[in-house]
């Protein structure tokens, strides 16, 4: 068996499709696997490093809304398409999984024309242009949200990394709290703007982190690799704050953490509910406004709080975020409602559905 995976440009469109890939090998060792990607996307880095073959081919793309730019798509598709079919014949695939990106709209199309069967995954609450017309054509269509709006779509939640879908953050703390030099006993906040960190809510924490540590709270803060790191004088006694630039070890800040504060990509949402973690939302400004729609589940369940951009400030913290870490009753109810939100297993469902599309292929 070979599956093909149509997921790149983005960390949140590969990691899926990487987790994915994880899980069909430890259900079927010999699986063959392919991603396609293009040469600008964060996959000709990702996909080599976990062991996966990258299948490069041109990069169209697609406008989020219809526009007239939209009727030159199909065009310029067409020598993708072509690309996209001959890596589908070399590796003879048995499924397309798309997940949205530069690459899916052609790895589906590319699928359609070859009668090879297409699953698609959407992680947004707000399904992209590729998914959309994907979910034409799929035999089945997985979705992160209950709420979503692709029609006949399967609620399944967003494949994750082992590390982040087995966390037992009660059991690993003390290991991720000496780790990162925090306190063990001391309520924690974890803040975070993503892989490149968000200016916003570094000048914000950096203004009201002096409050924060005066009221018993440590702060570990991931400010992104490009941003300067602000001076620190941790005074003795004090609860720590430590910025540093980035964490490869995600696992190990969530387990350190008790809420966090971060943006509202679809990753970080699915990946702090599956964990249990509560957070304040704070999603980005600019976009269609799916990092909003992709919170709203988990805080109408209770497990977040969501606040606007522009509506974050120190007083903000002050009176949202702090009552909480102060509560450790309130601590709990939170994590207990993202946990009981969240979906661990996506990954081995999702496997379910690849199997499924290609026996009904068989079959039929």
């Amino acid at each position: 068996m070979h599956v093909v995976l149509a997921g790149g440009g983005t960390a949140g469109h590969i990691e899926p499709a990487l987790a994915l890939a994880d899980a069909l090998r430890r259900q079927d060792p010999t699986v063959g696997i392919t991603a396609l990607g293009t040469e600008r996307g964060l996959e000709t880095r990702l996909v080599p490093e976990r062991g996966y073959e990258l299948a490069l081919i041109p990069a169209v793309p697609l406008p989020r809304k219809p526009t007239p730019e939209l009727i030159t798509v199909p065009g310029r598709l067409r020598g993708t398409i072509k690309a996209a079919e001959q890596v589908l014949e070399r590796t003879k695939a048995d499924c397309v999984v798309g997940f949205g990106g530069y690459v899916a709209l052609p790895g589906y199309l590319a699928a359609k024309r070859a009668g090879v069967p297409i699953v698609v995954h959407e992680a947004n609450a707000r399904p992209g242009l590729a998914n959309k017309i994907g979910s034409r054509y799929a035999h089945g269509v997985a979705v992160s949200t209950p709420d979503s709006k692709l029609r006949g779509a399967r609620y399944i939640g967003i494949p994750l990394r082992r590390t982040i879908a087995t966390l037992d953050r009660a059991r690993v703390r003390p290991e991720a709290r000496a780790t990162f030099g925090l306190d063990l006993n001391l309520p924690t906040l974890l803040v975070s703007g993503g892989s490149q960190g968000a200016r916003h809510l570094n000048e914000v924490v950096q203004r009201v982190a002096p409050l924060l540590q005066r009221s018993g709270i440590q702060i570990l803060h991931v400010v992104g690799p490009k941003n300067e790191l602000p001076r620190v004088d941790n005074m003795p006694g004090m609860p720590p704050y430590i910025p540093v630039p980035y964490v490869d070890r995600m696992d190990l800040a969530y387990a350190a953490a008790d809420m966090m504060l971060c943006r509202a990509g679809a990753m970080t949402v699915a990946e702090l509910s599956a964990v249990g973690l509560p957070a304040a939302y704070v999603p980005l400004p600019i976009g269609n406004g799916e990092q909003r729609l992709n919170a709203q589940p988990v805080v109408n369940a209770g497990g977040g709080l969501l606040v606007d951009d522009a509506a974050l400030t120190p007083e903000w913290v002050q009176g949202n975020v702090l009552p909480v870490l102060a509560d450790p009753h309130r601590l709990y109810e939170m994590s207990r409602a993202a946990a009981e939100f969240g979906r661990r297993d996506a990954d081995d469902l999702l496997v379910g559905m690849v199997y499924e599309a290609i026996a009904a292929r068989r079959n039929a």
